[in-house]
């Protein structure tokens, strides 16, 4: 019984000069309103297969073999994509499977081509250990070549 009661207690604060039971009645109404509201109201962006689906708009897929999906996620967001991810683990390197509405179709054509053009032009650059190398190489052999100056001259900066 004592579980069932706490699970079902809500905190409503007010600001009010006097509390009475009408101010009380009708904060509790404003509050169940909302909450009717409330439920009416879709996920947008990522969300679980079973909330998409819900949605009843008709779910498509595209099957990725990325392992980095989770980068996929900021891109959807900018074309404002609701879509749910689910991993295939029957499949040896596992694939993923990206479902979204169908009519997100051509949004969702234009954000996965920008994912894959921004996937590529990461992996076509070269390392950050392997630039490094390079220049400390390249500081290494300036550093050979360079000699000392066997000759100082004692100036300390006065003229007569």
């Amino acid at each position: 019984m004592q579980e069932e009661v706490n699970q079902k207690v809500v905190s409503l604060s007010i600001r009010t000069g006097k509390l009475t039971a009408n101010v009380l009645a009708k904060a509790m109404k404003m509050f169940l309103d909302a909450q009717k509201n409330k439920s009416h109201q879709y996920a947008r962006g990522k969300q679980s297969l079973k909330q998409l689906m819900e949605q009843n708009a008709g779910a498509t897929n595209i099957e990725v073999d990325e392992s980095n999906i989770k980068s996929f996620d900021r891109v959807a967001r900018k074309y404002h994509i609701d879509y749910a991810v689910k991993k295939d683990k029957t499949m040896e390197p596992p694939k993923y499977f990206v479902f979204f509405k169908s009519r997100d179709q051509d949004a969702m054509t234009m954000a996965f081509k920008e994912f894959v053009a921004s996937n590529n032009r990461k992996k076509e650059r070269p390392s950050f250990k392997q630039v490094l190398k390079k220049f400390r190489d390249r500081s290494m052999s300036m550093d050979k070549n360079r000699e000392r100056e066997k000759t100082r001259q004692k100036d300390r900066g006065q003229s007569l």
